[in-house]
């Protein structure tokens, strides 16, 4: 189901709570909002679309893909970004990493790693953040 994109700061910058089997509706729900909007989005957290729980989904260079409780376990090499979010107006600068390694949940809740460079890595950054309530 495509829901609307939350725009509400203050439950923007909640810490999102872990993902779980129950919020695998959630994740299609994600999806088929990501979808809806791929013409200006290419990641969305499950916070955007109103759930407070840690889901992201993203443009995988070309395929979408879905991850439940993600963390970054390794950073490389930093730089400066400038970034828009569906949530918020406008761009604003930001400190991202050209390459990291996500520790996340399948859909079948089974932990993989992953590791993902160049803009994969930034839109992955920017969901995560999203997860732990930082708001570019």
């Amino acid at each position: 189901m495509i829901r609307k994109i939350m725009r509400e700061t203050v439950f923007l910058t909640q810490k999102a709570e872990p993902a779980t089997l129950a919020d695998l509706s959630v994740a299609q729900d994600l999806l088929d909002t990501l979808v809806a909007n791929k013409d200006g989005c290419v990641g969305m957290a499950a916070n955007m679309i109103g759930v407070n729980k840690r889901i992201i989904a993203f443009d995988n260079e070309g395929s979408y893909m879905v991850m439940f409780n993600p963390e970054i376990v390794k950073r490389v090499e930093p730089y400066e970004a400038e970034e828009g979010c569906l949530s918020l107006t406008g761009t604003r600068k930001t400190k991202r990493w050209k390459s990291i390694k996500v520790q996340y949940q399948n859909e079948r809740f089974k932990t993989r790693f992953k590791t993902f460079t160049g803009w994969t890595a930034q839109i992955i950054q920017h969901e995560i953040d999203h997860c732990e309530g930082i708001v570019i």
